[in-house]
């Protein structure tokens, strides 16, 4: 990604932002539509604490630290939009940084797990080849490769297909 100073954060600045918890959750919610400062607050402790309503002290944590810091490094870079009057947080057409956020629910792998884990059964299948396995042996090393390729590139369409859609 080439950037400029003036215009684009850079890969680094981004990935210093999303790793906040606050700040990526922030980004997150507000993908559904614009929220108020309490509304972001209250659904950031919910989501720390797992509880509904979440405690007043976490709520409370939660909107100190999104208004003092989070929400005005945000608005600074051009990721958020914050109307002071109304306590509006929306995200800002410029700073679209949710490419960055793969969001992966609990239990699950991500797509960097995924791909490292089909690398890691092609690396298996060809030491087993070599080593000449009875059963994997036989089915000759261009065949399982061929496989395990196949499946990495139909797993790449399937990624960007979802990630379009």
């Amino acid at each position: 990604m080439a950037t400029t100073p003036d215009t684009e954060l850079s890969e680094t600045r981004i990935h210093e932002v999303l790793s906040n918890d606050r700040r990526r959750m922030a980004i997150e919610f507000l993908q559904d539509g614009d929220l108020t400062l309490r509304e972001l607050s209250e659904r950031i402790a919910e989501a720390e604490t797992g509880e509904s309503p979440p405690p007043r002290n976490i709520r409370q944590s939660a909107y100190v630290s999104l208004q003092q810091t989070h929400i005005p490094k945000l608005d600074e870079l051009d990721i958020v939009t914050y109307d002071e009057g109304s306590k509006t947080v929306s995200l800002a057409e410029a700073g679209d940084v949710t490419v960055y956020m793969e969001v992966v629910p609990e239990g699950e792998l991500s797509w960097s797990e995924y791909y490292t884990t089909l690398s890691a059964l092609g690396l298996v299948l060809m030491t087993a080849v070599a080593a000449e396995v009875p059963v994997i042996s036989s089915l000759g090393a261009p065949v399982l490769a061929s496989v395990v390729f196949a499946v990495i590139g139909g797993s790449g369409l399937y990624q960007r297909w979802s990630q379009e859609n």
